[in-house]
């Protein structure tokens, strides 16, 4: 892979990261996946739906939505320990449920994966369901392309975040950088679904507000907000494509969490393979296992977090990017 553009100043002996990686070949997942469906075609038996999906997040919804309820006279300080220590891991389980319906895993039918996607949405507070697919499934077809895959960092994040304590902020206001990065960088206009899901999650917090008052609601988006940031779930929006080896620009997380999560930590195989659902992504390690093996991986997103808040070589900057290529990645 060539790479360019690994612009680097010395600062006490420490290089610092002034620009991002640059790849001038396509991104790994198309090459990789069809070089293993030749090898291995019985995986295509695991694309489709997983057709517990439904089940699975109805439980969760249930679950968080009562869990307001029950806070609705409480403490603030039970409220934000709740938030932390349980309810932060239903919504980030949530969110990526709704990671998973942007590829149509719950329902062979679009249409019904959206409107789960929108239920799945209710107990996060902030309607965002419809607008990340269209967001997440560019970021699978030009994966690090500039000025297209908003998964990537800002420069104005780049050059800010420099030190361990602009990244520690970072990194705990990093779901807000998530969400309202594409909205500055690269807006779209919202359409029918969106006004749907707007309008059916205002709707359900002015309900939550109105029969169980201010608090239900403020535990809801506590969840979300501590879920997305200095939480041990939340390190996976580091690991999956920051850059600590300059080869690899994907890496997969193998830990318990992933029973939590969807499996998103098999994240090389999510992006080979975007058609299989989380619940199935072990076994494409488990047939092709020379293709992931000798990839570096991580067991624990609580020491990514760590490492890329301490480690003063990586920051905003270690990202892979390229130009738009002819040969553009269409996975979906």
């Amino acid at each position: 892979m060539g790479f360019e553009g690994e612009k680097r100043e010395e600062e006490e002996g420490v290089r610092m990261a002034n620009d991002f990686f640059w790849s001038y070949t396509d991104e790994p997942h198309a090459s990789r996946r069809r070089q293993i469906l030749s090898q291995y075609p019985q995986i295509k038996h695991l694309f489709g739906p997983d057709p517990f999906a439904f089940l699975k997040i109805s439980g969760v919804v249930l679950l968080q939505l009562w869990t307001a309820t029950f806070l609705h006279d409480a403490t603030w300080l039970k409220i934000l320990i709740v938030a932390y220590f349980f309810g932060s891991f239903l919504n980030h389980n949530l969110f990526l449920a709704i990671h998973e319906l942007s590829h149509n895993l719950a329902f062979s039918t679009p249409t019904y994966n959206r409107w789960l996607g929108i239920f799945a949405n209710l107990p996060i507070g902030v309607p965002m369901s419809v607008t990340f697919q269209k967001y997440h499934l560019e970021h699978h077809r030009f994966q690090g392309v500039d000025g297209i895959d908003m998964d990537i960092p800002s420069q104005t994040e780049a050059h800010v975040v420099k030190n361990v304590l602009a990244k520690s902020i970072w990194v705990i206001l990093q779901l807000f950088f998530y969400a309202f990065r594409p909205l500055f960088l690269k807006p779209k206009p919202p359409g029918v679904w969106e006004f749907i899901n707007f309008t059916i999650q205002l709707s359900l917090d002015g309900a939550v507000v109105y029969f169980w008052g201010w608090k239900s609601l403020a535990y809801l988006i506590l969840s979300t907000f501590v879920g997305g940031g200095m939480h041990p779930m939340a390190g996976h929006f580091i690991s999956e494509h920051y850059v600590f080896k300059p080869e690899q620009e994907t890496y997969s997380y193998y830990g318990p969490l992933n029973l939590m999560t969807w499996s998103v930590g098999y994240h090389n195989e999510h992006h080979d393979f975007p058609r299989i659902p989380g619940s199935k992504l072990y076994k494409v390690k488990e047939i092709a296992p020379e293709y992931y093996e000798n990839l570096d991986a991580y067991k624990s997103w609580s020491q990514v977090i760590y490492m890329y808040i301490m480690d003063r070589t990586v920051g905003p900057f270690s990202r892979m990017k390229r130009k738009l290529s002819t040969k553009a990645n269409k996975s979906e």
